[in-house]
């Protein structure tokens, strides 16, 4: 496996891939790898690739003031062993000033209207311009046939796939399955930070969500769901930002009496950590 800091080699390996006539696929990270993200290479391969470059970058324009930046764990060395073990073809690893050489406070930004000032993007503003142009940079950069992301962060994968066809990019966005512990808990690098209390606790979203596509099967209304979920995880311990049932296409209130193409959203801090997680509900 290679490790590329710099677009010019980066190119110069996918040329190289194309000469040959092999499929590139892409799979965008911040590194701190888990079985989560080793999952998203194997789905790559699954899907005809026959080249895989994984990025890092722990991109600074996606994260807002008081958040996390500064302590979001770097691990390089390890995640070079783990994806050179999982049939990863070359770890881009660039720098700040590689990936925004005017710096990040005076680079062109991108911004995707309507599925970004809701839900996540309503906690954290500026957040999805942060991820739209970081990921707009990276498929410009590697230029791949295809491109994984992870359902874990549903807002974020409709955020992209509406920014690729918006912008005509000739990229195939490839949704990967959550990856999940034997309890049920979304593999995420952020779940290091819990204390073994909490991290006992972490479960419970899951849970909640599995109960709310039941309650909303059996015909209860949709605002009585989300608030009796909202209730249940507050008396568990958690402070909810947001529990929603929403439409998985454009992530817009559904219309009474709803039960197909339903997603149930949440993110909810447990002490210092602020998890989310979904789950589509037909």
């Amino acid at each position: 496996m290679q490790t590329l800091h710099n677009a010019a080699a980066l190119r110069a390996a996918v040329s190289g891939w194309r000469a040959a006539g092999q499929t590139v696929a892409l799979v965008p990270t911040m590194g701190n790898l888990h079985a989560g993200h080793y999952a998203l290479v194997e789905l790559a391969r699954a899907r005809g690739a026959g080249r895989v470059v994984v990025s890092l970058f722990v991109n600074p324009t996606q994260f807002g003031p008081g958040e996390d930046f500064e302590r979001y764990p770097r691990t390089l060395a390890q995640d070079q062993a783990g994806l050179a073990g999982h049939g990863c073809d070359a770890l881009f690893a660039p720098d700040v000033a590689a990936m925004y050489p005017f710096g990040p406070q005076r680079s062109v930004s991108i911004h995707v209207p309507h599925l970004t000032g809701v839900l996540e993007g309503a906690h954290r503003p500026g957040h999805f311009d942060g991820v739209a142009t970081v990921v707009c940079k990276l498929l410009n950069l590697a230029q791949p046939d295809l491109a994984v992301f992870g359902q874990k962060d549903f807002q974020q994968l409709l955020v992209v796939q509406r920014m690729v066809r918006d912008l005509a990019l000739p990229v195939r966005i490839v949704a990967a399955p959550t990856v999940r512990a034997d309890d049920g808990l979304a593999l995420s690098s952020r779940n290091q930070y819990l204390s073994p209390q909490e991290r006992a606790l972490a479960p419970r979203i899951h849970a909640t969500l599995r109960q709310m596509r039941e309650q909303l099967a059996q015909g209860q209304p949709r605002a009585t769901v989300e608030q009796a979920a909202a209730a249940e995880l507050a008396s568990a311990g958690f402070a909810p930002d947001y529990v929603a049932i929403r439409r998985a296409d454009d992530l817009t209130e559904p219309a009474e009496g709803q039960r197909a193409g339903l997603v149930a959203l949440i993110a909810a801090r447990l002490g210092a950590t602020r998890l989310i997680d979904n789950m589509l509900l037909d």
